[in-house]
């Protein structure tokens, strides 16, 4: 790898001896980089010091890009796969809208993720020629996420059902297509254990950009 240096030059001028003779001139090579590493490196013509840096960040990004694609991303983790989903939630088939939950925190929040597929079964209609996810079954697919929280123990929530008791302040920043992964984070906010009453946050996600958010309020089917 070339890199710049710069030379200091010691001559007999810049020595007080009075000799007619030239001394031995010494070369001083100094090259930087950002790595910590420096070696020596005396020559035979004169005495030079080389002072070489090797750049370790070109090595790990070499390697980096020479990674196939396909192992660059690790997988999601697996906190509650779909059959431990399915025992909480009662959606069934074409209306599951919940793969895998990612992130469990009792009594606080769930973050789980839905594959969005050519296959499902609301694109044929919307819309044939662009494939859009409605925004309606995004909000729906959030609810279902934090009906995962609220029928949980540790929020005094049972195996009942669940409805929705109001949406409100929801907003769409971006289309959602078929090749997305749905990243949804439901966070309980209020949850009033005699009415069955819970108010969630939640946010959706593609790769990181707000796609949807909204305050959910959701009511216990054995409270209503």
């Amino acid at each position: 790898m070339a890199t710049a240096s710069n030379s200091v030059l010691f001559s007999s001028s810049d020595s007080p001896s009075h000799h007619h003779h030239n001394p031995p001139r010494t070369h001083l090579h100094l090259s930087s980089s950002r790595s910590h590493s420096v070696s020596l490196i005396p020559t035979k013509q004169s005495t030079s010091l080389a002072i070489r840096c090797s750049n370790n960040g070109d090595n790990n990004a070499s390697s980096q890009k020479d990674t196939p694609i396909e192992l660059k991303f690790p997988a999601f983790p697996t906190v509650m796969d779909i059959n431990q989903i399915r025992e909480i939630l009662p959606h069934r088939f074409p209306f599951l809208l919940v793969d895998r939950v990612i992130e469990y925190t009792p009594g606080v929040s769930a973050v789980a993720i839905k594959n969005v597929t050519i296959n499902d079964n609301f694109f044929p209609g919307h819309f044939p020629d662009r494939p859009i996810m409605p925004g309606v079954l995004m909000v729906e697919a959030m609810a279902q996420v934090g009906g995962i929280v609220m029928l949980q123990p540790e929020v005094g929530g049972s195996q009942d059902n669940f409805f929705f008791a109001g949406i409100d302040k929801v907003r769409f920043r971006k289309p959602v297509i078929a090749g997305d992964t749905l990243v949804m984070r439901m966070t309980l906010l209020k949850f009033q254990k005699r009415f069955g009453l819970a108010k969630m946050e939640g946010k959706a996600y593609v790769g990181g950009s707000l796609v949807c958010e909204g305050e959910f309020m959701m009511v216990s089917a054995g409270s209503s």
